[in-house]
């Protein structure tokens, strides 16, 4: 399955979806830059989660926090004390891997042992685990002992020494949720229930690296907190109508195969202390079953934590009883990066003899490409411009290309995941029509040049 990792990553990088960061200088560690496709796609899961989260919901609101708050916001929520993965060193090179990735490989490699749940091992049986088993690095040296690794990565405020004030980059994009609550009570008109919601950058000085776009030091959260009266509220019946949500998103929206996904619910020694109940919508990548998205019933443990240390009241009063309280949470979480690296993964086929990314045309980042059958014949050229600037001018995402020859241009989009491509030929400066090739199929339509709008708004939102 790793050849697959491979395959998708060099494809990534050859049709301008994914770069390794400062490549020039060697790369970085855990970081990746999203090119001419990639970055319209990743926008394209923006754009379809706040639409189906926020907009089409009346009990929803939007957010954008900042990526630096107060240091006080990460010593509240618990990250300054306990954010940490178990660290392992190899003795020889001092390469730094994670203490649970070294046992999960480990255990992949000897399926006779049983019984073993990564997630429910505390550092020290994690310790013994890789003691009694001498479990080795990758390079086959020895490693020294788990230690807790903190993942807020720290910077400075002001330039004279003595006066730096040390702040953090956020590790999680629901904690200026939190902090905002009070300011969108005050400045709204919601009531119990409703969530705040956003998307935006996180930071992590995550340990390992090798699952490509997976587990890297920036990536991108859509987080909700959605706030309830636990009085008046089922939690687990709203609990579960968020988990259909979720699900529907990512089967009916993003249109992947249900095959590849699992809810895995967390047991008691895994879940975090302040969770009622957690589940993982996992998906399975190349590299195994992973987390794709998250959803906890938070009680009411973080609005408790800020207000002991902020000293500010984050009550909401009921404006029908009068009762004032804390509202309860529940929280689902995702990384956008995993849903852009699951819908590489789930489109990417391999059929006679060419590659196709098999992507829904709503995630496609080109909807159509215009082709001039030849490249040197002037008035082929000029047609096919014009009909280029036809659908650019309805808002249709076309991308122009007139390189090599036609069988090329069209493998070429089939590995961008274009969901059409338009020729313009002789025939069109007799007729005015032209050919549309499907990418799944490579059926080929005839259609007038005044119907291809009406034609591909029937198919991209069928």
């Amino acid at each position: 399955m790793n050849n697959l990792l491979d395959q998708i990553t060099a494809l990534a990088k050859r049709r301008g979806f994914i770069y390794p960061t400062s490549e020039i200088y060697g790369g970085l560690t855990s970081s990746y830059d999203y090119g001419p496709l990639g970055v319209e796609l990743l926008n394209n899961i923006k754009r379809l989660w706040w639409k189906e989260f926020i907009t089409k919901r009346d009990d929803m609101v939007g957010l954008d926090s900042q990526i630096m708050l107060r240091p006080e916001t990460w010593v509240a929520s618990g990250h300054v004390t306990s954010f940490a993965d178990p660290l392992v060193e190899d003795k020889v090179t001092n390469k730094r891997y994670r203490a649970d990735h070294l046992i999960e490989a480990w255990l992949q490699q000897h399926q006779d042992i049983k019984d073993v749940v990564i997630e429910n091992m505390s550092i020290d049986e994690m310790a013994e685990f890789l003691q009694t088993h001498a479990v080795k690095s990758p390079d086959g040296n020895d490693i020294t002992r788990p230690k807790s690794f903190n993942l807020l990565f720290e910077t400075h405020l002001g330039v004279v020494a003595g006066e730096k004030s040390t702040v953090y980059l956020r590790g999680e994009t629901a904690q200026g949720i939190f902090s905002n609550f009070k300011n969108v009570l005050d400045s709204t008109r919601v009531k119990l229930p409703f969530g705040i919601g956003q998307i935006g950058k996180s930071f992590r000085n995550e340990i390992t690296s090798g699952q490509f776009v997976f587990r890297t030091l920036e990536f991108e959260q859509g987080e909700i907190e959605y706030f309830f009266d636990p009085e008046g509220t089922d939690w687990e019946q709203l609990f579960k109508s968020w988990q259909d949500a979720m699900w529907h998103f990512v089967t009916s929206t993003l249109g992947i195969n249900i095959e590849n996904l699992r809810w895995r619910k967390h047991t008691d020694k895994e879940r975090s202390h302040y969770s009622k109940d957690t589940y993982d919508l996992e998906y399975h990548f190349p590299f195994g079953w992973k987390e794709l998205w998250g959803i906890a019933y938070r009680t009411d443990y973080d609005l408790k934590q800020h207000i002991q240390y902020s000293g500010v009241d984050l009550q909401y009063r009921d404006p029908v009883s009068g009762r004032t309280f804390v509202p309860h949470v529940i929280e689902p979480a995702v990384g956008i990066n995993r849903l852009f690296l699951m819908a590489l993964v789930d489109s990417f086929v391999e059929k006679e003899k060419r590659t196709v990314l098999q992507l829904k045309p709503q995630l496609a980042p080109k909807l159509v490409a215009v082709f001039p059958l030849v490249a040197n014949k002037e008035e082929l050229v000029a047609k096919a411009h014009s009909v280029y600037k036809l659908l650019k001018a309805h808002d249709l995402a076309v991308a122009w290309d007139e390189r090599g020859n036609i069988g090329k241009r069209y493998l070429s989009q089939d590995e961008a995941g274009t969901p059409w491509c338009v020729t313009i030929d002789y025939d069109t400066l007799k007729d005015d029509t032209v050919t549309v090739r499907d990418r799944d199929t490579t059926k080929q339509d005839r259609i007038k040049i005044t119907k291809l709008i009406d034609y591909f708004h029937s198919l991209f939102f069928e």
